[in-house]
């Protein structure tokens, strides 16, 4: 993005970013930013705003460890507002909120909350855990759960339990989560080829 075309004048040296998560696209946080504030975002890929209140530069995460990550950035049609895509760390929010429009466990984003599990599963292994397991035992036994809860979800298709049914297509779902991650993929990858197939 091209700096030298936002327009900080209107806000007197400041302009809004909102902040989205990349993964979910759940809203996280408003802040403010000046010319310094955006450099420094992008140069070490950690938002930092322009605090008012304390009138300085401020990362978000300096204090509570929860950093959100720079993804992308995007300048609205007046070029005096951005919206910034980020990766958080944790909440956002002071409160211990997902975000600051107290949006926590919001049931359209649990299958991403649930990636992100198995995700840091993946990266820092935890005994007695299930997926923790899967993932130890390679990428061969993790295709293998996939296909054998496939079948699973197949059989119980031609019967009329819908109990069962659901139980073995979350398990499919599951499991299938744990193959994507195993090969270094996420559920966004797949979304974006089904949208690219559709145009």
């Amino acid at each position: 993005m091209d700096m030298q075309q936002l327009d900080f004048t209107k806000g007197e040296g400041l302009i809004p970013a909102i902040i989205q998560d990349a993964t979910t696209n759940k809203v996280l946080m408003l802040g403010y930013m000046n010319a310094e504030a955006l450099q420094k975002t992008i140069a070490e890929k950690k938002v930092t705003f322009f605090s008012r209140s304390k009138n300085r530069l401020w990362t978000k995460g300096e204090t509570s460890g929860n950093f959100l990550h720079l993804e992308h950035i995007i300048a609205d049609c007046d070029k005096d507002t951005i919206l910034i895509k980020a990766l958080p760390d944790g909440p956002t929010c002071h409160t211990g909120a997902d975000t600051c429009f107290d949006e926590v466990n919001q049931p359209d984003n649990f299958l991403w909350k649930l990636e992100k599990i198995i995700q840091d599963r993946k990266a820092h292994p935890k005994e007695g855990s299930y997926t923790t397991s899967l993932f130890q035992k390679g990428i061969n036994k993790v295709a293998q759960k996939v296909g054998e809860e496939a079948v699973e979800l197949v059989i119980e298709a031609k019967d009329d339990n819908a109990d069962l049914f659901l139980g073995e297509a979350a398990d499919l779902l599951y499991h299938y989560l744990i193959l994507l991650t195993a090969k270094d993929h996420q559920l966004q990858d797949v979304l974006d080829v089904l949208e690219k197939r559709h145009r």
